[in-house]
């Protein structure tokens, strides 16, 4: 049975909720056939992308989102026949209502373009299957209702401004867009893997070196369809690479610190698992157990309360840097580590102090 066979037959059987994706945009490529009428780029692509306004494809032009040929063109380029045309578009279109709620945010920066939300954990970012309501994207909705991004428009137009997520139980930063020509800019960065993003982890076993790379394919499981895998290149899945380096030990788990030059689903969480060493309490990926350390049942109390402090994957965006999409100049954002994360931390750290490890 083929790749391709087994994934239809795993989304006959299992019921998939909606798991969240890191990259939100679309990437769509065309190649200009002989024969093809000179005509706007803009008109063009309207018309064979019925689901794409052509404001929202000028728009991606004016961000410098459409390449021909691997340049980038305005709206009124005429295409001609041999053209091998890219367009990257801002978020994917939803064909569900998206009901605005009053709630909580932490704002770390704001201005007219852009905001920066620091995300708590437990909090979905895109409403989806089992979670339409509750999410980031809900608490957007309500908070920017009068912003022509968020507004008036069909229900399948509404773009809330995300253009990368992190998981529901994954803290930290996350940048959003206001308008539609940051969101726009602010996609090709992600698209092109130019943004500066840094994770803070804690992880079950001792790693051999101070420093490494995970290199592997990353596509949805063939036997889990709610978890991820690894797979060999050119296979199935998309190429990821983590870069890690060792914060601190501890014993039977590490500190450290994951660098991304790609941004896939759980990427952090399956290259980690894939090496032996997966996230503290992390249930889909094995981290939920003890997988270091000694069979001394104070051992396994201990580890039980650290479980209890911090019930999720100890994961955390520490910090995030692009080009802003206005002012064109570099900008980063840092955020402090959760209390249950850092709570955590000290409880191993006091308990290295402590034992012999």
């Amino acid at each position: 049975m083929s790749v391709a066979e087994i994934l239809i037959e795993n989304e006959e059987n299992l019921q998939i909720e909606n798991l969240e994706e890191t990259e939100l945009f679309e990437h769509f490529r065309f190649v200009i056939e002989k024969g093809q009428a000179i005509t706007r780029i803009d008109k063009l692509l309207a018309n064979r992308m019925a689901s794409t306004s052509r404001t929202r494809i000028q728009n991606a032009a004016e961000a410098g989102n459409i390449l021909v040929n691997d340049r980038s063109v305005k709206s009124n380029y005429k295409v001609k026949p041999g053209d091998i045309i890219s367009i990257v578009l801002s978020f994917p279109k939803t064909d569900f209502e998206i009901i605005p709620q009053d709630i909580p945010l932490d704002i770390v920066y704001e201005d007219d373009d852009l905001v920066i939300v620091n995300k708590e954990a437990g909090m979905v970012v895109h409403p989806g299957f089992g979670n339409f309501e509750g999410t980031l994207v809900n608490a957007l909705l309500y908070r920017f209702q009068q912003l022509p991004l968020f507004k008036d428009k069909p229900i399948d137009e509404i773009r809330p401004g995300l253009v990368h997520r992190i998981d529901k139980n994954t803290t930290g930063l996350l940048v959003i867009a206001k308008n539609e020509i940051a969101a726009n800019k602010l996609a090709k960065q992600f698209f092109e893997h130019t943004c500066k993003r840094s994770y803070i982890a804690l992880i079950w076993g001792n790693l051999p070196e101070d420093t490494g790379t995970i290199i592997g394919n990353i596509g949805r499981s063939l036997k889990n369809r709610k978890v991820m895998d690894i797979f060999p290149e050119g296979d199935y899945g998309k190429e990821a690479i983590t870069h890690y380096k060792v914060i601190e030990r501890l014993g039977y788990v590490n500190v450290i610190e994951c660098r991304l030059e790609t941004g896939r689903t759980h990427q952090i969480r399956v290259h980690m698992k894939s090496i032996g060493h997966p996230l503290f309490n992390d249930s889909e990926y094995g981290g939920d157990k003890i997988i270091k350390g000694t069979t001394f049942s104070k051992y396994k109390q201990f580890v039980e309360n650290c479980f209890q402090i911090i019930p999720r994957q100890a994961l955390h965006a520490k910090s995030l840097g692009f080009i802003h999409p206005t002012t064109n100049k570099e900008i980063f954002f840092e955020s402090e580590l959760p209390a249950d994360m850092k709570l955590c931390i000290e409880k191993w750290q006091n308990y290295c102090g402590n034992e012999n490890l």
